[in-house]
């Protein structure tokens, strides 16, 4: 199957009071984080997005916009969307700023979906490791 149909088949909403948009975004940064959609990779169209989960197509384009403006995604004028190739390494006190304020970003959503942060810590270093194993 190709990418692009497997994404837009991956792609779930639930009834949980999040917005959709962010629904979408998330479900698309874990498919980048997971190898599904790769650097270079088109994505599936807005519209296609649309019609498959049957939601109003700003809504799509709004996920799309934050993906964007993310640096995870880029437009291409008359060809698409496109997964972005990933930033290079930071160094020093830039890459300390921001795993300090990833690292607090996600022990705050882990606490308000009552995650214990020791086995989030621990299942993250689990997942890391398992990454490298594949390289």
């Amino acid at each position: 199957m190709h990418t692009q149909d497997q994404a837009l088949a991956a792609l779930r909403l639930g009834d949980t009071g999040v917005p959709i948009y962010v629904q979408l975004r998330e479900q698309f940064l874990r498919a980048m984080g997971a190898g599904l959609l790769k650097a270079g990779d088109q994505m599936p169209t807005m519209r296609q997005v649309a019609v498959a989960l049957k939601v109003d197509l700003n809504t799509v384009r709004r996920a799309y916009d934050e993906l964007e403006r993310a640096g995870a995604v880029e437009l291409i004028r008359g060809r698409g969307s496109f997964v972005a190739q990933p930033p290079p390494a930071m160094e020093g006190a830039a890459h300390e700023t921001e795993t300090d304020n990833l690292a607090r970003q996600t022990l705050a959503a882990a606490a308000a979906l009552g995650v214990d942060p020791r086995a989030l810590a621990d299942r993250i270093a689990a997942l890391a490791a398992e990454k490298e194993t594949l390289r």
